[in-house]
């Protein structure tokens, strides 16, 4: 770790370090943090552990980058970091490094959330909706937003009321559009963006990964179809009849080929 640490000093030197990296600041370099952090879901996403272990790095080296910039202008050090989350994680878990019981996993959540409304408070922050990163992704704070409204009781009890409620906004989607009213879409679309990630939520699937799965899945299929019409070239002169014709042999190819590995694990494991 100090070789890591020196070598970001070294990185940093005013006289003798890169030019790149002595120009950053924290605004320039949290697009890269967050590059990183989605980088390491996408090597655990592919189980590809060699990626995992440099994305890994990679997302260290943010962490130490911003550190350095932080102790340069006497804010704190990559020491200080690493103390905090030291101590965060034993007070956070009382159970573990204190006397105090916890029952079962979910008993253990409680006490979580407890700790950090609790520190919330201690930094001034009194509505269940302060703390709520504004950069964070889209789909994660519409969940991270559901779920502090949750702690107030303020959630459907079951999955049923979420699906009536998609309907609704999916009605009031095709009003706003037949209006032509582009603000009152866009408001629209949002609502029904937002019911998705409930729907999510009380599922328990994470929104951001069921949509890079999707993501993934269009990706691999739509190659698929560029490889069938001979590239892009070709695909490109196809009419759309045509091309759904295409899409439609390439999807049920490629559940046809699901469906062998699905039956050739099962005869694996029996």
């Amino acid at each position: 770790m100090l070789q890591l640490l020196e070598i970001m000093q070294r990185l940093r030197d005013p006289e003798n370090g890169c030019p790149w990296d002595i120009k950053q600041d924290f605004s320039t370099i949290s697009p890269y943090t967050i590059e990183e952090a989605y980088e390491v879901a996408d090597a655990i996403a592919r189980d590809n552990m060699a990626d995992l272990k440099d994305e890994l790095g990679d997302l260290l080296f943010q962490v130490v980058f911003h550190a350095q910039m932080a102790e340069e202008q006497g804010s704190f050090d990559f020491g200080d970091v690493h103390q905090s989350i030291c101590d965060k994680m034993q007070r956070r878990h009382p159970h573990v490094f204190a006397d105090v019981e916890i029952s079962d996993a979910e008993h253990q959540s409680k006490v979580w959330e407890d700790y950090k409304t609790q520190e919330r408070k201690e930094k001034g922050e009194h509505s269940l909706m302060d703390g709520i990163p504004a950069g964070m992704a889209e789909l994660q704070r519409s969940v991270k937003i559901q779920k502090r409204a949750r702690k107030a009781g303020f959630d459907w009890p079951t999955v049923e009321p979420v699906m009536d409620k998609f309907d609704e906004e999916l009605l009031e989607m095709r009003t706003a559009m037949a209006s032509g009213d582009r603000d009152a879409m866009e408001d629209e679309l949002g609502d029904l963006l937002f019911v998705a990630t409930n729907l999510a939520r009380k599922l328990g699937l994470d929104p951001g990964t069921a949509l890079r799965r999707s993501n993934a899945k269009f990706e691999q299929r739509f190659r698929e179809m560029e490889n069938v019409a001979g590239g892009h070239n070709a695909l490109e002169t196809m009419g759309l009849a045509a091309q759904e014709n295409l899409w439609q042999e390439v999807k049920r190819n490629a559940e046809q080929k699901e469906g062998e590995q699905g039956l050739i694990k099962t005869d694996e494991q029996s």
